[in-house]
């Protein structure tokens, strides 16, 4: 959630690191700071709100050195307020701290810090750490040194920077644990600290990522990174392909516009360089398996949060039809609370777009202690998720930067679809003649992709007629279930709407109670082998006086008969048919969003990447 920017080098540190805060807004916060080592002293500046009051504030009271670490913060500890918002300074002024994470026996330290003489000015756990540096200076220990001590007193997971006036020319950064990302820019003659990739794109692509439980001092000509037991790391440098300006607006309104139209380009990049098209054949170069550890497998488990968790239920239908497999889908959150079974039979599927959420990160670890084989589909490159993982998949969606997942969403899916068809060959499952067909069906998605967003005005007219309601029920059935629940969950998230997506079967076991002339009931009815069974579900809620909103295949004039609005989809075999029957479902809740002049991008209480249970 929180975001973390830190510089060091020959220019002015205070614009580089608003703007790289700039680029974190994404990942929800509620205050913001800078510090700066100015004229040897540690200078603060912060604010409640957005970043814009931050900016006010720095105007009115310039800053202007070399060194300096930036944060937006999310609350966990104490209310949203000037004197909660990090950086957090020491008693004597010269040391500066930002941190994401929770540090679970803050209490404990906290009293132990009181008991000798430190004086609190926030009600947060963050400072405790940044007393712990002070402390360990103080007994002659460099920068370094204390902080690595200080690190070492904390439980939790976390992302920390520190800063001195005692040591002008250099940042520590720490991680431990899955509190999100720390990565070290190295520029030419000036190194840049981030939380997560976009904030220092556009000074450099050249990244070295920490692992958990390892530091680096960083000043503008080198770096260094140990663990925290004072072993040396010999880093590896990533080189970062995205560009920052995919990370702007462009000519979109919102970021979560941009993200949406991106889609068909986004699912060409997830495909390329992995489908045979004449042979049928899929390549999935970071994911080796074996035909005959494939044969081996006895199920799969999916693990995920929200709308990652809805493209693992779609994936379920498209890995147990093509490759046999039984899949369970279950939610990052819950499941290391439930000591699940596993064992060297099974393969789990981690899907995160940051590939540093929290609880998936969690039941990451508890399939590692169990023995089974340990998959990922992320988008971040370099992440938590990608290099804890046995094999991955990446989303090749590039930089999402809308809180509401949109082509992070699609391209797992595809992604999903890869894996199913890459495991049926070498299961023995699909022939080579069934291999050719998949093949040759999704070479057509990304027009059939960018033919739904060329109907964007038709969704945009119907969503201000829709604005004004406040209750929705979406229904779907098979594979198109899941994106019942994902298009609800978009709404909601963006229009706070209050939206319930349920199988379409389910509607009569409860909410038909709900639907009158005031819910709308959006049903997913294509031609398919359930399209019958959808045809009576919308009978049903018309003849409660149901809005009812179809999204069908194109030339089904039938449905025009039986609901109100009609958004229409090209044909497309079922187990695609999810990629596009959700794009309309994504422009809805954005237009409703927009009419009723909603935050899109970072709506409230919601943000990008959940590194905190």
């Amino acid at each position: 959630m929180c975001g973390i920017v830190g510089y060091v080098g020959p220019r002015n540190a205070t614009p580089i690191i608003l703007n790289g805060l700039k680029r974190l807004e994404y990942r929800g916060y509620d205050s913001a700071g800078i510090a700066v080592i100015q004229d040897q002293r540690v200078h603060l500046r912060r604010n409640v709100g957005k970043l814009d009051n931050l900016e006010r504030r720095v105007s009115e009271e310039p800053l202007n050195g070399q060194v300096g670490i930036g944060h937006t913060r999310w609350a966990t500890h104490g209310q949203p307020s000037e004197r909660n918002a990090h950086p957090h300074i020491s008693m004597d002024g010269q040391y500066v701290v930002v941190h994401n994470g929770i540090v679970e026996n803050y209490l404990d330290l906290r009293a132990e810090l009181k008991s000798e003489g430190v004086i609190f000015q926030s009600d947060t756990d963050t400072e405790v750490i940044v007393h712990l540096v002070a402390a360990f200076a103080s007994q002659g220990h460099d920068l370094t040194e204390a902080t690595r001590l200080a690190c070492n007193m904390l439980r939790g997971a976390h992302a920390i920077a520190v800063l001195s006036a005692a040591h002008p020319d250099r940042i520590v950064a720490v991680r431990i644990g899955n509190a999100g990302g720390v990565a070290v820019g190295i520029g030419q003659g000036e190194m840049f600290v981030a939380s997560d990739i976009p904030a220092i794109l556009e000074h450099t692509r050249q990244v070295v990522f920490l692992e958990s439980r390892q530091m680096a001092t960083i000043t503008a000509d080198s770096y260094t990174v140990q663990t925290l037991d004072s072993q040396p790391v010999k880093a590896t440098v990533h080189a970062i392909a995205w560009d920052a300006v995919s990370a702007e607006r462009g000519e979109y309104r919102h970021f979560m516009q941009k993200e949406i139209f991106e889609q068909a380009r986004s699912i060409t990049d997830t495909i390329r360089g992995r489908v045979d098209f004449d042979s049928g054949c899929i390549t999935l170069p970071d994911l080796t398996l074996t035909s005959d550890e494939a044969k081996r497998l006895k199920r799969m488990v999916t693990v995920a949060c929200g709308t990652s968790a809805y493209s693992g239920l779609v994936g379920k239908f498209m890995i147990e039809a093509l490759a046999r497999l039984p899949v369970e889908v279950d939610y990052g959150s819950e499941y290391r609370y439930r000591d699940p079974i596993l064992d060297a039979d099974c393969a789990a599927l981690a899907i995160t777009q940051s590939g540093e959420t929290v609880d998936t990160l969690a039941a990451m670890e508890e399939v590692r202690s169990k023995g089974a084989r340990l998959w990922s589909i992320v988008n971040a490159i370099g992440s938590q998720a990608m290099r804890i993982a046995d094999g991955y998949i990446t989303m090749q969606a590039g930089p999402e930067i809308g809180v509401a997942s949109t082509k992070a969403f699609t391209t797992s899916v595809v992604d999903q679809y890869l894996l199913a068809l890459y495991l049926g060959q070498l299961r023995g499952t699909l022939s080579a003649e069934a291999s050719r067909q998949h093949a040759h069906d999704i070479a057509r998605l990304p027009d059939l992709v960018g033919k739904v967003l060329d109907r964007a005005s038709e969704v945009e007219a119907l969503a201000e007629r829709l604005a004004t309601y406040d209750d929705f029920l979406y229904l779907g059935r098979g594979i198109n279930y899941p994106i019942a629940l994902e298009g609800a969950l978009k709404l909601k998230e963006i229009s706070y709407i209050h939206a319930e997506g349920y199988p379409a079967g389910e509607m009569k076991h409860g909410p038909i109670a709900l639907i009158d002339d005031q819910m709308p009931v959006l049903a997913i009815a294509i031609r398919d082998s359930v399209y019958e069974k959808m045809i009576s579900q919308i009978e049903q809620a018309k003849a409660r006086h149901g809005i009812v909103i179809a999204v069908a295949t194109e030339g089904d004039e039938f449905i025009q008969t039986k609901a109100d609005h009609v958004l229409y989809v090209p044909e497309l075999p079922a187990l695609l048919s999810p990629v596009v029957t959700v794009i309309p479902l994504q422009l809805l809740a954005y237009y409703i969003a927009v009419h009723r002049g909603c935050d899109v991008d970072q709506p409230r209480n919601l943000a990008k990447s959940v590194t905190v249970e």
